[in-house]
């Protein structure tokens, strides 16, 4: 795993995507530190040049960019996104359980069979032009 990331971090997450918001969600809920700044990339006033990621690129996987600058993407990203929460929480135990030798590469694996199919998944019903996709009160 990389380095443990500087706080706050960074959250790239498409708020049209049902599974994706629902996670981004729970991570809000639990964020009482507010450790993580959310970001939904499915809006009209998201500018990926601003972070030289391709929209397609944020759309492909789960970014997390730290207060330093260091990028995290797929399960480096959730591990990252994992250290925001104290080892004794479900969060913090992820975050140990996805470094072990036998699981990270099955996460991985995991993670780009999800990666490939996330686009066919269901949609939030209504419009997210209008930035109602959006979570919780953080951005």
């Amino acid at each position: 795993m990389p380095k443990t990331p500087y706080f706050p971090i960074t959250v790239f997450y498409d708020g049209a995507c049902i599974v994706c918001s629902a996670e981004i969600e729970q991570y809000r809920h639990q964020d009482r530190a507010e450790r993580l700044l959310l970001v939904d990339i499915s809006t009209p006033d998201f500018n990926p040049e601003s972070y030289n990621i391709s929209l397609s690129a944020f759309m492909y996987e789960l970014h997390v960019i730290d207060s330093r600058g260091d990028v995290y993407t797929g399960v480096e990203a959730f591990w990252a996104i994992w250290q925001a929460f104290p080892a004794s929480t479900l969060y913090g135990l992820l975050g140990t359980l996805i470094t072990l030798p036998i699981i990270n590469p099955l996460a991985r694996l995991g993670y780009r069979g999800f990666a490939r199919i996330r686009k066919y998944l269901p949609k939030k019903k209504f419009d997210c032009a209008n930035g109602s996709c959006r979570i919780g009160k953080k951005s």
